[in-house]
């Protein structure tokens, strides 16, 4: 199995990232991580906290409740562009840290087409709408940074090297072995961790050096550095088709082509105080990660009464074919003029790549079922109140691969991580409120959403907190009967946690705690035609 960087930290929740090896848990991430939709849209949904269910006349509709496109009496073009940003403050062995990071991206861009109304004459059918759009329905933009001095001499990422090459019983020759002088690869993280010194065999002898191994500046304290980067988006290409019958009974559907595309990277650093072997020595995992899938949606709104409205959507799992690539590499500043120019060895370089066979891994995806439920009440006049329940059930994920030779492995991949999925994942029910208020050709929105955490237990290594996201959003427009523009704003905070390296011990296992806050602005212009 290949070395991962999974990201159960980039998602939000904990992960063990610098050496952990293909398992069921990381694909278990990894699908979750893809399927994390919290807001998107024009700016008017924004604004109102992404309230789909049972509203129309918006270019959302066609990626959110398609029936909302029958309340088109006429074309619409329009475009998005949203900046996203993230804002965390982490906190790392006592000490707090900051890391931020932004970008510009199209929210949205869409082109409607209403058909012709029918009359009085055809009242059952009025007419129907038919629209193709670009959308983000994510944006992975986010940033990390911890740092704080480990006074603890047991805990070290070098500890997790020698865990590996104690428990493998690898003497020096096979590290060796295991370690391309030509290439300058290594086919393991303790192999790669032997060839810059970072670990040595604590038996001696020309065919018996091994274990139990070492570790350089085991009884000093360590600065601690560990960040995060990460980018990319799971957008969607859009077809919607809806039916207006009789002004009070709409009913559309739409097919959804998703592609991903998903970048991160984790570097952690030590740097060993008053040490005699190291500057500082480091461990950089990166992870890309591009997708193409497939969705449907099935939606409808219904007319109670001329102030009252509902409608409801079913969302078909997106089902996607992904392939993963993976880089690892370890470095290492040596002080030690013995390590610089060793004596009886090979001059040390001064970073090793991690290579396995498994570093590019195809397999396929299926995320949540999704269904929602809401209702509108208009207030003449004067605006709207509205309101949606959204059933999200993460227990239904899977993911599969034909990568394997065997086709036991292959089966016991995916019974592996659907065991995994139900362990860790429950279904959850998200809820939003919003409200738009008018004056003449002004607009102004408010809206609230809670998502509720979708996992089953919290991990032990992370002190529980409460992982439900709260997101809070605001917006102004203006409208007349040729053109439109519309800002909003969004704020979504949420608590996260991971461990930069694991150990046998918890007391040995240092965690980062993470208060998450992410910002969204977003204008939207459009013209009727």
């Amino acid at each position: 199995m290949r070395h991962t960087l999974y990201a159960t930290a980039l998602l939000l929740s904990v992960a063990q990232l610098t050496y952990g090896q293909d398992t069921p848990s990381a694909y278990a991430d990894a699908t979750y991580q893809y399927s994390d939709n919290v807001l998107n849209g024009t700016a008017r949904f924004r604004g109102i906290g992404g309230n789909h269910a049972a509203l129309g006349g918006d270019a959302s509709n066609l990626f959110g409740n398609p029936a909302g496109l029958g309340f088109y009496n006429r074309s619409e073009f329009s475009i998005s562009p949203s900046f996203n940003g993230a804002n965390n403050r982490s906190s790392f062995l006592g000490s707090q840290t900051t890391g931020s990071q932004g970008n510009v991206s199209i929210g949205q861009l869409s082109v409607i087409f209403a058909g012709r109304d029918n009359g009085p004459d055809n009242r059952r059918f009025r007419r129907s709408s038919f629209g193709i759009s670009y959308s983000q329905a994510l944006n992975f933009q986010d940033y990390y940074n911890a740092i704080g001095q480990n006074n603890n001499r047991n805990s070290s990422i070098l500890q997790t090297y020698v865990n590996s090459a104690n428990s493998a019983g690898y003497t020096g020759a096979a590290l060796n072995d295991l370690y391309d002088f030509n290439t300058n690869q290594a086919d393991n993280a303790a192999a790669a961790a032997y060839q810059l010194y970072l670990i040595d065999p604590t038996a001696t002898g020309a065919n018996t050096s091994g274990p139990p191994y070492s570790r350089a500046d085991a009884n000093t304290a360590k600065l601690q550095q560990a960040t995060i980067s990460r980018s990319g988006a799971s957008s969607q290409w859009t077809l919607a088709y809806a039916g207006n019958f009789d002004d009070k009974l709409y009913i559309g559907g739409s097919l959804g082509i998703t592609r991903l595309r998903f970048n991160s990277t984790f570097m952690f650093t030590e740097t060993p105080i008053n040490g005699s072997s190291f500057n500082n020595y480091s461990q950089t995992n990166t992870l890309t990660a591009t997708g193409t899938g497939i969705n449907a949606t099935l939606g409808i709104i219904y007319k109670i009464a001329p102030e009252v409205q509902i409608g409801a959507t079913v969302v078909s799992p997106t089902f996607s074919s992904v392939r993963e690539l993976f880089q690892q590499s370890l470095a290492a500043s040596p002080r030690d003029p013995n390590i610089i120019n060793p004596s009886n060895g090979p001059t040390p370089p001064s970073s090793v790549a991690v290579v396995t066979s498994n570093d590019d891994f195809p397999y396929s995806m299926q995320t949540p079922f999704r269904a929602t439920g809401g209702a509108t009440v208009f207030l003449g006049k004067a605006g709207f109140l509205t309101a949606t329940a959204e059933y999200v059930g993460y227990g239904g994920m899977r993911a599969r691969t034909t990568a394997f030779n065997d086709v036991q492995l292959n089966n016991q991949f995916r019974n592996d991580v659907r065991q995994e999925v139900q362990a860790t994942y429950k279904s959850v029910v998200n809820l939003r409120a919003g409200a738009e208020f008018r004056a003449g050709i002004a607009r102004i929105r408010a809206g609230v959403g809670y998502l509720p955490s979708a996992y089953v237990f919290d991990l032990d290594r992370v002190p529980r907190a409460d992982r439900s996201k709260l997101l809070v959003s605001a917006g102004l427009g203006v409208r007349n009967e040729r053109f439109f523009a519309d800002l909003s704003g969004s704020y979504l905070t949420y608590s996260s946690g991971f461990t930069p390296y694991s150990l046998p011990s918890d007391a040995n296992t240092p965690t980062v705690l993470t208060n998450n806050r992410g910002t969204n602005v977003t204008l939207s212009v459009g013209t009727f035609f």
